[in-house]
């Protein structure tokens, strides 16, 4: 494998392959030069087809040093280069798609201010945008919930959903999914992805086969990767790069082996399959590496199984985690719907090309390898606050009475982590194995011994029904997300689970909120086709909407006497969700513990009404005969499940569902259609407005300059989310962006969420750092938008003191620490700090996305040399910041220096890393940003 690569002529590469009755050219891997293709894992494979497909094209984009650079690819040790790709497509989802289309159609008008023809800024890639992210669970447990949150989705977002409709009509190989449709990684698994595409040249040549590959603007896009397709998560500045023909340039892949032996016991789920993924790869550390399952188990694992684990990818921090193509692949393109033509290309092209799986396949050569025997896997859920902390249901009960022991007046074991890890918003995992330089926080493997706890109950009354509320109680069951409700197994199991509840009298408690937002329309027809709607219904979990809801924060509203009795009394309302993020204040700003679970369980703690409760020993409730109902009274057996899903998931389901999934309902239809390849900006708009991120814009690029006199504007710790500095949840009425809303003339009931103002930036500039957890080192006595002015002392929102500092030229940095940025792919998260003034950040280390996403603003990404932090160099973010050397010139990787000077004048100087990865980030950075170069490019073209 390390033997170098013969020189190639990609050229050479072009062959025709014949699948079912047609015909198709592709690019032949095994003229390459690889030296052991089979060698090679499959994702390598993947990105070597299209480096060797572009390098064929001449398009001056990727070249034959390229393929070849790849081609020789050491398992041991990848070589340090920058590889193009060149993704067959982009796909997006509203919250980040939206902010995408307004950089695009403001790019349209820089284009005419710099002379050229607004029409060359059009995506030369295919496009879909699937509208899953703006549905919010405002009505629940009623027959009419779906109906009247579609409506109210489309009171709140006229305005954006207008901005969408003409995208569509002015941009070509753009494509809307309408609201209430699905999830986008659902609808990407179960319809837009073809595995194999086939695609014309213009040339009148046969049409070319090649894998289907992508970039989404959300982390989840990994969840395709599921069904063989190679693609991950970007910002949506990266995405709008890749729409204009522009690479993506990624390092030389580490790929992690992870095989599967065995197959799994009855009562474990694909959910529970993932919590032990999720926390053994984020244990072994694959920040910035592909994973690559193989071994026999892979065949007792279903393609939503398969879905469902790499959906979690930004979870355990993998770039990207492919199941290779196989038979079940195949099965499951015929089960939903899928043509002849399209299973017959996937099977000729995958098995010609050296793609296709079988158990007696060659094990791939790996960078890193890990192994799980399926059988070893048991009901699990993880939280309280992250998903890589894996609890087995039999502790869940001494985990959360050990990390809340006194409710929140007195949790200890948060506190003192973190207060050793200040000011991390994340305290320690239950049950995980933490990264050797943080085992020093960790507790003991055992529990030491304490009194039992119990929770003082406080009496509410909601509608005339009293009942009493403690620590512990479930206040939102929500199943939600594409990540479980893409598993049919786990949906069926959920309503089976919930038949059985009904038949033996039990019923939800009044304290829950529950909800059904599945990730598409054939969730509820196969459920509805098994009879298990009605119990569903029966226990609340009335469908809400076809959306993401509860996993991204649109939860909606607590009864209020529910939310006026947790705030007043400091309980520790939790939430049970199947999604796959919990970070803290992400679900409900009342829901101080969250936990993931599978949807089964979902129901489960719906019914139990707490979490401090051990399901496999304690009853759940108590049947209608009187007597305790245990969960194993209830759960399904793994035969009865199998044969629900055997007889009702058929493709006529999804082809149905699937023929007129463009067109939308009648609302949709009935929505204004802006015409013009120009779009007419609406100034009293308070959703979209034209961002001022290409004002002056010149045809050449000022030159970069050093950093003097910063300050810092937030010191931020460990595993500071892109939701910690850009949240998608709800406005505060007395944030600022709350205020500026106000002025504006919108009623507090009309804010909508962060995530759904996107397309204007004077709400996400206001909106910047305002997660109400957020931990910051100058104002440790508080959480959330705030932070000290210097040098003046006043404590004000972050916003404001950004205000101060630009009327006073004083240019802004941020201080972090470890996996800065972790979290969904967030573009804002970068845009907000760039448009408050923040030059650079100094981190201990980025997440992949969000490092990159700040070179393409302009932000300089520099790192603290190994073994330095804030700390150990006695930075207290009270000084003054200079950085030297950016004005003489950047390389990838140079190290610069900073000096600070403390309130006392005293300098001290220290060496960090430029976290330009690449060449291409130079010259990002030198423009001032990913979209700018392509500008100037377009225009001098």
């Amino acid at each position: 494998m390390s033997i170098p690569s013969p020189l190639i002529d990609p050229a050479d590469a072009r062959a025709t392959l014949r699948a079912g009755d047609r015909s198709y050219a592709y690019h032949r891997l095994d003229r390459a030069g690889a030296g052991d293709l089979g060698r090679l894992p499959y994702t390598v494979k993947v990105l070597l087809e299209n480096a060797l497909r572009h390098a064929a094209s001449g398009s001056g984009l990727v070249s034959a040093e390229d393929v070849r650079a790849l081609a020789s690819w050491d398992p041991r040790q990848p070589a340090e280069y920058e590889l193009p790709f060149m993704p067959a497509r982009v796909i997006l989802q509203d919250f980040t798609g939206v902010p995408c289309v307004v950089d695009l159609a403001a790019m349209r008008d820089a284009m005419a201010a710099m002379g050229g023809d607004p029409a060359r800024i059009n995506p030369l890639v295919p496009a879909d945008l699937v509208i899953d992210h703006s549905v919010q669970v405002d009505q629940y447990g009623s027959a009419a919930a779906f109906l009247i949150n579609v409506e109210r989705e489309y009171e709140r977002n006229g305005e954006r959903y207008a901005l969408l409709r003409w995208a569509q009509q002015a941009f070509d190989r753009f494509r809307v999914v309408p609201p209430g449709t699905g999830i986008v990684h659902q609808v990407n698994l179960e319809f837009l992805a073809d595995v194999v595409t086939a695609r014309a040249d213009g040339e009148g040549h046969d049409e070319t086969a090649f894998p289907d590959t992508l970039v989404g603007t959300d982390s989840h896009t990994t969840m395709i990767n599921g069904l063989g397709v190679v693609g991950w998560g970007v910002g949506g500045i990266e995405a709008e790069a890749a729409l204009l023909g522009q690479p993506l340039y990624q390092p030389m892949p580490v790929v992690v082996g992870f095989r599967l032996d065995g197959e799994m016991r009855s009562g474990a789920t694909a959910t529970d399959l993932v919590l032990y993924v999720t926390e053994m790869l984020r244990a072994h550390g694959v920040v910035g590496k592909f994973v690559e399952f193989h071994g026999r188990g892979l065949s007792n694992l279903g393609l939503a199984d398969r879905a469902t684990i790499s959906n979690m990818s930004p979870e355990f921090g993998a770039t990207a985690t492919l199941f290779p193509i196989d038979e079940e692949t195949l099965r499951y393109l015929r089960m939903t719907g899928r043509s002849a033509d399209t299973v017959a290309r996937v099977e000729a092209y995958a098995k010609e090309q050296g793609l296709f799986r079988t158990d007696e396949s060659a094990e791939p050569l790996f960078s890193e390898s890990l192994s799980l025997d399926l059988g070893e896997v048991e009901p699990s859920v993880a939280g309280p606050r992250r998903p890589q902390d894996r609890v087995p249901l039999t502790k869940l009960q001494d985990s959360f009475r050990e990390v809340f022991a006194g409710g929140l007046q007195n949790h200890r074991l948060v506190d003192e982590a973190s207060a050793e890890s200040f000011p991390a918003s994340d305290p320690p995992s239950f049950n995980a194995t933490p990264p050797a330089e943080d085992r020093r926080m960790a507790r003991p493997e055992e529990p030491a011994e304490h009194a039992p706890v119990e929770y003082e109950p406080v009496d509410v009354e909601v509608d005339g029904e009293r009942f009493q509320l403690r620590s512990g109680s479930v206040v939102i069951a929500a199943i939600t997300s594409c990540t479980n409700t893409s598993n049919p197994s786990v949906m069926v199991a959920a309503g089976l689970l919930a038949r059985n509840a009904v038949g033996r009298g039990l019923t939800t408690p009044p304290w829950v909120k529950t909800s059904l937002a599945p990730g598409s329309r054939a969730v509820t027809d196969y459920l509805q086709g098994a009879g298990l709607m009605d119990p569903l219904e029966k226990l609340g979990f009335d469908l809400v909407g076809y959306g993401c809801t509860t996993c991204i924060g649109n939860s909606g509203p607590l009864a209020e006497p529910i939310g006026e009795a947790i705030e007043k009394n400091d309980l520790v309302g939790v939430a049970v969700l199947s999604g796959n993020r919990n970070f803290e204040g992400r679900i409900h700003p009342l829901a101080r513990a969250s936990y993931l679970a599978s949807p089964p369980l979902v129901v489960a703690f719906a019914l139990a009404g707490r979490v401090d409760i051990d399901l496999s020993s304690q009853p759940i409730g108590t049947g209608s005969d009187g007597n305790p109902v245990f969960l194993a009274d209830l759960w399904p057996s793994a035969e009865e499940i199998a044969d629900v899903v055997a007889e009702q998931v058929r493709s006529e389901i999804f082809t149905r569902n699937y023929a007129s999934v463009f067109d939308g309902d009648d609302q949709w239809r009935s929505l204004p259609v802006p015409a013009g390849d120009r779009y007419a900006w609406d100034g009293s708009s308070t959703y979209v407005a034209l961002p001022p991120f290409f004002e002056g814009l010149g045809a050449t690029p000022p030159p970069l300059t050093d950093v003097a006199d910063a300050r810092v504007l937030a010191m931020l710790g460990d595993s500071v989310t892109t939701d910690h500095i850009s949240p998608a949840g709800s406005i505060g009425r007395s944030s600022p962006a709350g205020e500026w809303l106000i002025g504006h003339g919108v009623e507090p009931r009309d804010f909508n969420s962060y995530g759904a103002r996107r397309g204007h930036h004077e709400v996400m500039m206001r909106g910047t750092f305002a997660n109400i957890r957020l931990r910051n080192a100058l104002t440790p006595d508080a959480e959330g938008n705030v932070t000290e002015h210097l040098p003046s002392g006043e404590r004000m929102s972050i916003f404001e003191a950004a205000e101060r500092y630009a009327a006073d030229g004083t240019p802004l940095i941020v201080l972090a620490g470890k996996e800065y940025g972790s979290g969904s792919s967030r573009d804002w998260a970068a845009k907000g700090p760039f448009l408050l003034g923040v030059r650079a950040v100094i981190a201990e280390s980025y997440e992949r996305i969000h490092r990159s996403n700040l070179v393409g603003m302009g932000i300089l990404p520099l790192q603290y040399l190994a073994g330095e932090n804030a700390a150990s160099l006695g930075l207290t973010g009270r000084e003054t910041f200079s950085i030297h050397g950016v004005a003489d010139g950047l390389r990838p990787h140079q190290e610069l220096t900073v000096t600070a000077r403390g309130e006392d004048g005293r300098e001290r100087q220290f060496r960090v890393v430029a976290r330009l990865d690449g060449e291409i980030d130079v010259t990002y950075l030198s423009n001032g940003g990913v979209l700018q170069t392509v500008l100037r490019r377009l225009a001098a073209e």
